[in-house]
């Protein structure tokens, strides 16, 4: 089986539209046969992908360090939940147990996950792809920052490159491909 990994926000103080799409996301994760890597949680779109994928019968691996176990609430629901002992070990699992990863809006864990596996694949420490989902502009603050990078000669000019950038949940699942 092939697991995709989710990398989205806990905040429960979000809009509806984010937690209907990690549903959307969970669904299409199952109806591929797929398995979900998440980071374990049951708030917010991090509980909703993982929910959604669970009820289409896809296998759910929740990965969350042990002081965040009541912060985010743990998936006890999870198929494995995995409690590591910081954030460098989650990270680590959730990229060894993962095929490809999708990124949807978040925050600043969002945004660092999505920097560490990005860079990992830029410095071709692994070829899985790397899917930024972003239908409302969320992440258009980053791709313009990492152009005036180019332009002064800080990242390479295929940076962009090792992304694919999305904007519908059907081209996240064809970008990735498994």
């Amino acid at each position: 089986m092939s697991f995709v990994c989710v990398y989205c926000a806990s905040s429960p103080n979000i809009p509806e539209r984010y937690i209907e799409l990690a549903a959307q996301v969970g669904q299409g994760i199952a109806a591929r046969g797929w398995g979900l890597v998440s980071g374990g949680g049951t708030q917010s779109m991090m509980g909703s992908v993982a929910r959604a994928a669970r009820a289409g019968g896809a296998t759910t691996i929740g990965v969350i360090p042990q002081g965040l176990i009541d912060y985010e609430v743990a998936d006890h629901n999870a198929a494995e939940l995995i409690v590591t002992a910081d954030m460098r070990e989650r990270k680590g699992i959730m990229d060894d147990r993962s095929d490809a990863f999708l990124c949807l809006p978040g925050g600043i864990g969002t945004l660092e996950e999505l920097m560490e596996v990005w860079t990992s694949r830029h410095l071709r420490m692994h070829e899985k792809p790397v899917v930024v989902l972003d239908p409302w502009g969320d992440f258009d603050f980053l791709r313009k920052q990492v152009e005036h990078w180019q332009a002064v000669g800080f990242v390479r000019d295929h940076a962009l490159e090792q992304l694919v950038w999305v904007t519908t949940v059907d081209e996240a699942f064809a970008a990735i491909n498994l």
